[in-house]
C-alpha cells in the first residue's frame, strides 16, 4: 500500500499538469480541434469505402429496406478483378503516358518557377512595387479553372478575338490561324504553361516566407565582406530555403499521378483526346459516369499505393542528396 501511494500521487500530479496545460492552451485547442474533427469525418471515415475496390458494389442493389452500409456488407467479393481490368485496359497505357507526360513536364518547368520568382522578388527594394507584383501574381490562383479555361479558349481562338493567333500572324510567324486546342500536339504545353501562369505566384508564398526567416545580420555581414546581390543569393538565400524546396519537391513527386482534373476536363475535347485523357478523367468517365464505383475506387487505391511508395522513395533520395527530408 505504501508503495502504491506515491505512484498514485504521481499519476494525479501528472493528470493535473496535463489538465492545466490543456486549460492554458484552450484558445489554441479551439482552433486545432475543428480541423482534426473535419479531417476525421471527411478523410478517415471515408476510408471505409476502400472495401468496395474488392467488391462488385452497385447502388441498384439497394431496396427500400436496405441502406448503403448493408450494401457494403452484402456486395459480392471479387478480389483484384477491378485492378486487373484497369491494368489490362487498352486505355491504361494511353492515360498513364499522358498523366506522366503532363506531370513530368510540369515538374521540370513548373516546379523551379515559384522558387526563381521568390528569389527575384526578394531582390526588389521598392516595397510598393513589390506588393503590386505579389498581388498581380497571386490573383490568378483564386480564379476557377472554368473561367481561366474560358480565357484560354478565347485567347487561342482562330477568329479576330484570338490574341495569340493575331499576334503570331502580325509578326509573320504564321500564315493562317493555328487551332491550338484542336491539335493534340499542343495540349501538354498548353496545360503546363497555363498551370504555371495560374499558380506560380501563389506557390511562391512558402519560399518567400522561408526567405523572410533568414536573419538580416547574415546579409549585412556578407555585404561587409564584399558580397554582391548574386553572391548573397547563392550562398545565403538558396541554402536557407533548401529545406522548404526539398519538402515541396517530395510532395510533387508523390503526386505525379495526379493531374489537375478540373483543368484537364475544361481544356479537353474530342479532337485532343489522344493527349488529354489522363487517369483522373478516364476514371471519372468510366467509374463515375457509368456508375462503376468499385472500378473507380480500385484505381484510386492503386494510385494511393503508388503515391505512398513515391513519397518514401523521394524522401530517401532527397535525404541522401541534400541531407534535407520530410521525415
Amino acid at each position: 500500500m505504501y508503495i502504491m501511494l506515491p505512484n498514485l500521487m504521481h499519476r494525479e500530479r501528472k493528470y493535473a499538469r496535463r489538465l492545466q496545460t490543456f486549460k492554458n492552451q484552450l484558445e489554441l485547442q479551439s482552433m486545432v480541434w475543428p480541423g482534426i474533427i473535419f479531417l476525421f469525418i471527411f478523410c478517415y471515415i471515408p476510408m471505409y469505402g476502400i472495401i468496395i475496390s474488392f467488391q462488385d458494389f452497385s447502388l441498384f442493389s439497394l431496396n427500400s429496406s436496405s441502406n448503403i452500409f448493408s450494401a457494403y456488407m452484402n456486395s459480392p467479393w471479387v478480389g483484384f478483378k477491378h485492378f486487373k481490368e484497369f491494368f489490362t485496359d487498352p486505355y491504361f497505357l494511353i492515360t498513364l503516358r499522358n498523366t506522366l507526360g503532363i506531370n513530368v513536364l510540369g515538374l521540370i518547368i513548373g516546379f523551379p518557377f515559384p522558387v526563381i520568382f521568390a528569389l527575384l522578388l526578394n531582390e526588389i527594394r521598392n516595397l510598393k512595387f513589390k506588393k503590386f507584383v505579389q498581388t498581380v501574381t497571386y490573383l490568378p490562383h483564386f480564379v476557377s479553372w472554368v473561367i481561366f479555361g474560358g480565357l484560354i479558349y478565347t485567347m487561342m481562338a482562330t477568329d479576330q478575338n484570338g490574341v495569340i493567333n493575331v499576334f503570331l500572324k502580325s509578326m509573320g510567324l504564321i500564315e493562317k490561324p493555328v487551332e491550338f486546342l484542336a491539335n493534340p500536339d499542343y495540349f501538354w504545353a498548353i496545360v503546363v504553361i497555363s498551370s504555371v501562369v495560374k499558380g506560380f505566384g501563389f506557390n511562391s508564398i512558402l519560399y518567400i516566407a522561408a526567405i523572410a526567416g533568414v536573419d538580416q545580420e547574415v546579409y549585412d555581414a556578407a555585404e561587409i565582406d564584399g558580397c554582391g546581390r548574386f553572391a548573397k543569393m547563392w550562398y545565403i538565400t538558396i541554402p536557407a530555403i533548401m529545406g522548404t524546396v526539398s519538402v515541396m519537391f517530395i510532395f510533387s513527386i508523390s503526386g505525379i499521378l495526379n493531374t489537375g482534373f478540373d483543368q484537364i476536363i475544361v481544356l479537353q475535347n474530342s479532337l485532343n483526346l489522344d493527349r488529354s485523357e489522363t487517369i483522373d478523367t478516364y476514371v471519372y468517365k468510366v467509374g463515375i459516369g457509368q456508375m462503376r464505383y468499385s472500378y473507380s475506387a480500385a484505381v484510386g487505391l492503386a494510385k494511393s499505393v503508388v503515391a505512398t511508395l513515391l513519397l518514401f522513395g523521394a524522401n530517401y533520395t532527397t535525404k541522401k542528396l541534400t541531407e534535407k527530408s520530410l521525415f
